[in-house]
């Protein structure tokens, strides 16, 4: 098994923080890692993803929604073949700092016979990636909230 986390602390109120990783039509606009979702954030949906880190070609798969718990938890499982050939359950956490600030934690959890092989790309491109979108989604909260009235900003 190997297993990847990222964090990253965003000045945002967790349910902003939530509202945002959750509107897939918009992942195009700001997601330079998960370039593409189609699907509903349900139990035991199945999602169409497109991802990739920079530089890297995309990678399309179909994985299933194993739990929402708004405001907190979205996590899925990814499958390349057979179950004992490469799975990756991808976990996003958010865990309120305060009333305005949170720490979001992505994660995944490869397992498989695959998994040695793939190990240093994994550790390179897909730490990469899930860097990329932190950042990225900081930036589109922080614009997002700016933008909603009773906020306080401008």
């Amino acid at each position: 098994m190997l297993e990847l986390r990222t964090e990253i602390e965003i000045d945002a109120p967790p349910e902003h923080v939530w509202a945002v990783l959750i509107d897939f039509e918009k992942f195009p606009d700001w997601n330079p890692f998960i370039r593409r979702i189609h699907g509903n954030a349900l139990v035991g949906s199945r999602l169409d993803v497109l991802l990739g880190a920079s530089g890297t070609r995309p990678m399309r798969f179909r994985p299933t929604v194993k739990a929402v718990v708004p405001h907190r938890e979205l996590r899925w499982l990814g499958r390349l073949g057979l179950p004992w050939l490469f799975d990756g359950e991808h976990i996003f956490q958010i865990e309120p700092l305060g009333s305005t600030r949170v720490r979001f934690i992505q994660r995944e959890r490869f397992r498989g016979l695959l998994v040695p092989l793939l190990a240093r790309s994994l550790n390179r491109d897909a730490r990469r990636g899930f860097e990329e979108m932190n950042r990225a989604l900081r930036a589109r909260v922080g614009a997002s909230s700016s933008s909603q009235p009773g906020t306080g900003k401008a």
